[in-house]
């Protein structure tokens, strides 16, 4: 049985998502950040050493990293919600699935943090801006046309960058890029999107 190891509020949510995509069998188990440092806490730490979430445990397997864990799910599920390797999108699946984490997210977590330093983080507002606003762009430009990442066919990378969509409209910097905002509505109004909802618990970002 997967265990999902879920912190509240965090990426392990769109982990319980594409499993209820995937129509896996999982568990939760429940972790809730400190009210004050809203870090993880050191409970995380027993099942993998960065304390971090996502991680599942499968069996003897601890699988940590969202998009490593993404391409697991997809895999145990017989290659669901990911195009066949032989396919033109394939290789844009990948990119997509590892972009997430790779290049996008990076800004928006520099804004949220440095936003904490007051005044002392106001130089590097504008370099932090400009990096958002290149790549909500890219994202904008991408769906152009398209319902979804990879075309008009829903895959797992629209799981993986949905965080994205959602942080950035925490910062509400949505409503500055309809393509993007129309297809995380999309997103939210799947059936398995509400069902990780139900389980996992209040999720602030699906909105």
């Amino acid at each position: 049985m997967i265990t999902v190891h879920h912190l509240n509020e965090s990426r392990s949510q769109r982990i319980l998502w594409l499993l209820e995509e995937l129509g896996l069998e999982y568990q939760i188990q429940f972790y809730q950040r400190d009210a004050k440092t809203r870090l993880a806490p050191p409970e995380l730490i027993a099942i993998h050493p960065l304390g971090k979430s996502p991680v599942i445990s499968d069996g003897a397997m601890i699988v940590h990293e969202s998009g490593a864990i993404v391409d697991y799910l997809v895999r145990l599920s017989g290659g669901k919600l990911c195009p066949a390797p032989a396919n033109a999108d394939y290789e844009k699946y990948v990119q997509w699935l590892h972009y997430a984490e790779g290049s996008a997210m990076l800004p928006l977590m520099l804004k949220m943090y440095v936003g904490r330093l007051g005044d002392a983080g106001a130089p590097l507002h504008p370099r932090i801006d400009s990096e958002i606003a290149n790549h909500l762009g890219y994202v904008e430009q991408s769906l152009e046309g398209v319902q979804y990442l990879v075309g008009n066919e829903f895959s797992a990378a629209d799981v993986q960058m949905s965080f994205v969509g959602e942080v950035a409209g925490v910062f509400g910097l949505r409503s500055r890029f309809p393509n993007l905002d129309a297809w995380i509505g999309r997103l939210h109004a799947r059936p398995a999107y509400q069902a990780a909802i139900e389980r996992g618990g209040p999720y602030a970002m699906a909105r």
